[in-house]
């Protein structure tokens, strides 16, 4: 169920932060609606969207049963957050070119910025089918896959998605991620290192390099890496809970081993059993005595005692 309106649009997906692919650029030349197409394009261009819209509308009621029409105003109201419209405009577009793979596109989209992932990969199948060549099929399905935790499938067509877009930093930074849930930390590292070699400037892929070192026990790199961020972004206070806690993780793996200390014995008190047989033996053999001592002597008579 598409909602009516993403409030925000790089928030509402997240860590995903697909961008809005652009619109059919190509120009009609002739036909009913082909100027305020044209210029409907001219304005998505210029990130006027609201003026786009008026004019997609017009060439619309002018001639709706141009695709195109549909699908670039489509993708205008996807950059404004507006999922329902945005929806229905790419459906529509779908109905009149349904070989047409950048309808797909749009629709994939507007449904993974509403976290429907298992209808995203129906349409960026469809897409990919039509058109295997176009990398950024593969790039939005890899963030389906990711909203799936299919991080096995997401890191292949990140691959591919390379492949064909190798100056695409967002599909390093994203198969990097899948790798790190698969605890492939190698791979992961290989793609943060090439980030930071070609954008040397941006502290993100080294806090995240960092993150990756700690998760494999080696803090000494991840403590250099949020360093190193640091220095870039001096007030990012995660990075400085990050540093924090690898100084903490380091400092307790380099601690000597502590000397159990042995807990004093504890000495026994009186009252045990061989205390008390000793004194019941020692109780028996007075007795004896005094009833030796004392047999045979005479018992007093009453006769002996004083009368008053």
């Amino acid at each position: 169920m598409i909602t009516k309106r993403i409030i925000g649009f790089a928030a509402a997906v997240g860590f995903l932060a697909v961008a809005v692919l652009a619109p059919a650029k190509e120009k009609e030349k002739a036909g009913a609606g082909v100027n305020e197409y044209n210029q409907g394009n001219q304005l998505f261009e210029q990130k006027q969207y609201d003026l786009a819209i008026v004019q997609f509308t017009a060439a619309i009621q002018a001639n709706g049963k141009q695709p195109a029409y549909y699908q670039n105003r489509g993708s205008a109201y996807l950059a404004l957050g507006k999922a329902v419209e945005a929806w229905d405009d790419f459906s529509k577009a779908i109905e009149l070119a349904p070989n047409d793979e950048r309808a797909y596109l749009g629709r994939a989209q507007t449904v993974l910025l509403q976290k429907q992932y298992q209808e995203a990969l129906a349409d960026l199948d469809k897409a990919i089918q039509l058109k295997p060549e176009d990398g950024s099929a593969y790039k939005l399905r890899g963030f389906a896959e990711i909203g799936l935790s299919q991080w096995d499938k997401a890191v292949a067509d990140f691959t591919t998605a390379i492949q064909k877009n190798p100056t695409d930093p967002q599909l390093y930074d994203r198969r990097a991620w899948a790798n790190r849930n698969l605890k492939n930390y190698d791979a992961a590292l290989v793609d943060y290192t090439a980030m930071i070699e070609k954008n040397p400037s941006d502290p993100e892929p080294m806090v995240k390099r960092g993150a990756t070192y700690v998760a494999m026990t080696q803090y000494e790199k991840g403590i250099a890496d949020y360093q190193a961020a640091l220095k870039l972004k001096p007030d990012d206070y995660d990075t400085v809970q990050r540093l924090q806690f690898a100084q903490g993780m380091l400092a307790a793996k380099n601690a000597p081993p502590s000397t159990p200390t042995p807990s004093p014995k504890e000495e026994p008190g009186l009252m045990t059993p061989l205390n008390i047989g000793i004194v019941f033996a020692v109780l028996i053999i007075i007795a004896v005595v005094v009833r030796l001592v004392t047999r045979g002597k005479e018992e007093p008579t009453s006769s002996s005692r004083r009368i008053r």
